[in-house]
């Protein structure tokens, strides 16, 4: 009878527990409702989403970071590196609203600035080129996605709505509105458009294919022109 009870208790403490993190952590856990189709609900997310939970301790670390409490903050994101696999130093500045997807190798550097409502995948790096000293790593805008595997190196600037694609190495600032692929990365506008919060990753513009088909086109004129002479 005591054990049940016991278990009574402990079940409604976890309940107490979790609607006060989905309270006070509104903005990322509306974030991955809205851009996780496997989100089921919101305690969901509290119990089981690391990259929740390295942003929780994030707030907490940086919180006793800028009271200039020495050694513990390494702590803490030391400790939510190792139960999520993401670092997140406890320098970096960041808006609401960030949704870390998987999140497993996601790197964020001391003087790293994210916007709101930005969205990692896993394997993202927000570092520095190792040259720099003071403001040495990105900034990045708002409603900004960065694909998987991404770098984004130094300190420069991703404008606001812009796409990073997978694998994409980005060490130059990148306007609003844009789309950045390859390696080093490029920037091909997204028709001067807001990129879909949905983040359709299928049509992605390449600026690389877009010049190779421009040139296919060419040749296949050049071709035909040939033919024509020739005839």
């Amino acid at each position: 009878m005591n054990f049940l009870f016991e278990l009574i208790v402990f079940f409604a403490v976890l309940y107490v527990f979790v609607a006060l993190l989905a309270l006070i952590f509104e903005d990322e856990v509306k974030a991955a409702r809205e851009r996780d189709p496997a989100a089921k609900g919101r305690f969901q997310i509290v119990l089981l989403y690391s990259g929740f939970h390295a942003i929780v301790f994030h707030r907490l670390s940086h919180l006793l970071w800028k009271m200039e409490i020495p050694f513990l903050p390494r702590v803490i994101s030391q400790l939510a590196r190792f139960l999520t696999g993401i670092e997140i130093h406890p320098g970096a500045q960041i808006g609401k609203g960030l949704f870390i997807d998987h999140g497993m190798g996601v790197v964020v550097g001391e003087t790293t600035i994210i916007g709101e409502n930005v969205t990692l995948f896993q394997g993202v790096t927000l570092g520095g080129t190792g040259k720099e000293t003071g403001k040495r790593h990105p900034t990045i805008g708002n409603n900004v996605v960065v694909g998987t595997g991404a770098k984004v190196l130094g300190n420069i600037k991703i404008g606001d709505n812009s796409y990073i694609g997978a694998n994409a190495v980005v060490i130059k600032d990148v306007p609003a509105n844009a789309t950045v692929v390859g390696v080093p990365g490029r920037v091909t506008k997204q028709d001067g458009k807001k990129m879909d919060i949905s983040m359709d990753h299928i049509h992605v513009l390449d600026p690389v294919m877009q010049q190779i088909d421009e040139l296919d086109k060419k040749i296949q004129d050049l071709e035909n022109k040939l033919k024509e002479k020739i005839k």
